[in-house]
């Protein structure tokens, strides 16, 4: 079954074809990074407008690089929600308009369920159940997978995600948008016990987090640093930074895999990119005897591959869409 996929939730723009849920066929992705870096982070009405001009462009190009015909496509599915609202109208609109033009099924997919689904792109063995950590701009949260349409979240972020202090602290440190990268690269040379951060816990609540406390901590103490002509070590905060970020998320995903009696942990979304949370996670696996699944660099961040293996088990589990799907800023898993 082949299945054109659309993601538009913030600001990549991607037109992907999967085949049965396992198999890329392609994945073209527009990123819009570059357009946004200058205001230092997502500007929601410039994201739309480059979605509306890309997206038929990158629709194309999937059908083209796959190397087959309009006809030969089964179904169209599309990221629907959560995201910017402006922006995942855009995929919606024009995933309906191209499943009624090719009289094909549509196929609506949670966003977060699409970055859960990459690592069965990347591990053709993999199958439910397992307790997955989902780390991005915009979400924490640890779920039980225990189908593949059938999830239930155990756990989450009370207030900010942990990719949103990684773009708060790189412009703290002068870092370029997005920041997961930046920092990654500054840390490498830095000493990570520099700087003492908080890691918050939640009393009744032991797989939730919270990094507002964090991202506080890491502005006061630039602030504190600049009032008194004190020079900052960047590498050093960098690097105590990603380590307070990984001591709040490794610890909560291996007690819950633990205690859900899963030996198997994945870790998606756009900050399982970064390179000390996967070294973490790779140590503690080892540790507890656990499998360990996390996507290569290049299905961590939004695409529509994910979109298109996801999409493959909502149909098969008979979750459609008609005309009248609508887009959502906000949705449960």
């Amino acid at each position: 079954m082949k299945i054109l996929a659309f993601e538009s939730t913030c600001d990549e723009t991607a037109a992907a074809i999967v085949e049965d849920g396992r198999k890329i066929l392609t994945d073209q992705i527009f990123s819009q990074a570059d357009l946004h870096a200058v205001y230092g982070g997502v500007v929601p009405e410039i994201a739309s407008r480059c979605h509306v001009e890309s997206i038929s462009i990158l629709a194309q190009k999937a059908i083209d690089a796959a190397g087959i015909s309009r006809s030969e496509l089964d179904a169209v599915a599309v990221s629907y929600a959560p995201g910017l609202i402006g922006a995942v109208l855009v995929g919606v609109n024009f995933a309906k308009a191209c499943a009624l033009a090719l009289n094909l099924p549509l196929i609506p997919v949670h966003h977060i369920r699409g970055h859960i689904a990459a690592n069965y792109l990347a591990y053709p063995e993999l199958e439910p159940p397992f307790l997955c950590l989902a780390i991005s701009g915009g979400n924490t949260i640890l779920v039980d997978v225990r189908g593949y349409t059938d999830m239930k979240i155990i756990g989450a972020t009370r207030d900010d995600a942990a990719g949103e202090c990684f773009d708060k602290t790189a412009r703290v440190l002068g870092l370029p948008y997005p920041g997961g990268k930046p920092i990654d690269m500054l840390a490498q040379g830095g000493d990570d016990t520099k700087y003492q951060f908080p890691i918050a816990h939640v009393d009744g609540s032991p797989y939730d987090m919270s990094f507002s406390g964090l991202k506080t901590a890491v502005i006061n103490l630039a602030h504190n640093a600049e009032q008194k002509g004190e020079e900052l070590d960047r590498a050093g905060l960098a690097a105590s930074f990603t380590k307070a970020v990984s001591d709040s998320l490794v610890p909560r995903t291996v007690a819950a895999a633990r205690a859900l009696g899963y030996g198997r942990m994945v870790v998606a979304g756009g900050v399982a990119a970064n390179s000390r949370i996967r070294t973490d996670f790779q140590k503690a696996a080892e540790k507890e005897g656990f499998q360990l699944f996390i996507p290569p660099l290049k299905l961590c961040g939004d695409n529509g591959a994910m979109i298109g293996a996801q999409a493959y088990y909502e149909y098969l589990a008979g979750n459609l869409a008609g005309s009248d799907l609508n887009a959502y800023a906000t949705m449960e898993i």
